[in-house]
């Protein structure tokens, strides 16, 4: 079956008003970038929906595989076109049911008469198509309600086109609708949901992620590129902040008394993410946390973590369990990266003991005997920024907004 153009549903940006053009340009933008390997693709964006058209097949299943992951999209349809001529528009419909293989029972068609021009009124053309259906296929019967599949046929002035099958999208909002965060990567399972969770509500990120070599590897950098780059694959670029380390967890395990030494680190990495955040211009911080998973997970240890900053931080699997993570993970693949065993900075030097229930303001007697914020600022000014799908890109900072 040759399919002429793709019929995409906008869903919850449906439910906008004023401000619908913005989120359906937005939209627009992301499946450009989401294509730009597919040369032959145009873009029509009406009010309510937008078709994709392509003058090659090879083109088209591309865009039939990889749609599903576009953020925004409630749904969509591959249409095929059909001379405005009653029966060869029955024949496509054919055509079409006869490739879906059919395990239902019951159909219905549907028909939007937007040229009035065309003889048949509307009503007409629903009996007629489904007359000749019924008479190709046995068994199959009429039903207006709740029907196993839906013939759609649309009379526009240089045609019509038909459709019979509705393929789920991702839904959501198009990524970078809801302006911009920062997402702390740690290559473990949990982060990037939570990066995924994020994008899907439109939020464009950037992700930061600590290395302390030699105690970590670049085994363990090019695990969390790889996560870096599967989220780059939801419509947007990500662009990786890579913090060196080594002295601010070195000054930790010197310093800070083992039991709490896990809730100094947590706090000098959001501090540290603070600053790269207020650089980039975005507007949270987001993490993979989880209530209780982890002793630095524990409403204590949040509220003194959270100290060093009043900048909002975005928890979306907060009341999550492990098994619906893990399960979200392998859903968008990452879960099989996210198990690979290379050690990151939040593992190497993990006390036998940790505080579930930290004391602030002994944690802050601890930390002032150290300079952690000029190390801090040091390690902020010494990162590399890598860009996804893109190649690594230098300093200076100033040309990433």
């Amino acid at each position: 079956m040759k399919w002429d153009k793709l019929l995409i549903r906008y869903g919850e940006l449906s439910t906008k008003g004023r401000n619908r053009r913005q989120f359906t340009n937005r939209l627009r933008d992301n499946i450009r970038f989401s294509f730009e390997d597919v040369p032959t693709l145009k873009l029509q964006a009406e009010r309510d929906r937008m078709f994709l058209r392509t003058t090659s097949e090879e083109d088209m299943q591309t865009l039939l595989k990889r749609l599903p992951t576009v953020f925004g999209i409630q749904s969509f349809s591959p249409v095929a076109y059909a001379e405005k001529d009653i029966d060869a528009i029955a024949n496509v419909a054919i055509d079409i049911l006869s490739e879906i293989e059919l395990t239902g029972k019951t159909f219905k068609v549907t028909v939007k008469r937007s040229d009035k021009s065309f003889p048949l009124e509307t009503n007409e053309i629903q009996h007629l198509v489904a007359s000749q259906v019924l008479r190709k296929f046995e068994g199959l019967k009429a039903q207006m309600k709740n029907p196993d599949y839906t013939v759609r046929i649309e009379i526009l002035k240089e045609g019509a086109y038909i459709s019979a099958q509705t393929i789920q999208g991702a839904g959501g909002m198009p990524v970078g609708s809801n302006g911009r965060s920062l997402l702390m990567l740690s290559g473990g399972i949990d982060s990037p949901v939570a990066g995924y969770q994020m994008l899907k509500r439109g939020v464009r990120l950037d992700a930061i992620h600590f290395h302390s070599p030699p105690y970590t590897s670049e085994r363990s950098l090019d695990k969390v590129k790889m996560l870096a780059e599967k989220l780059s694959h939801f419509g947007a670029t990500v662009r990786l902040h890579v913090i060196p380390f080594t002295e601010i967890q070195e000054a930790i395990q010197q310093q800070i008394p083992k039991n709490v030494s896990m809730t100094t680190t947590r706090r000098l990495m959001l501090k540290i993410a603070d600053q790269v955040r207020e650089d980039i211009g975005a507007l949270a911080i987001v993490t993979g946390e989880s209530l209780g998973q982890v002793a630095s997970q524990t409403l204590e240890s949040l509220t003194a973590i959270n100290e060093v900053t009043s900048t909002p931080i975005l928890r979306p699997l907060i009341a999550e369990d492990k098994t619906t993570i893990i399960r979200l993970a392998q859903e968008i693949g990452t879960y099989e990266t996210s198990i690979l065993p290379f050690e990151d900075c939040c593992t190497i030097f993990v006390p036998s003991s940790p505080k579930t229930k930290p004391k602030l303001e002994k944690v802050q007697f601890y930390e002032s005997f150290e300079a952690f914020d000029e190390m801090a600022e040091k390690a902020v000014a010494n990162r590399d920024v890598y860009r996804f799908p893109e190649k690594k890109e230098t300093k200076p900072f100033d040309n990433l907004l």
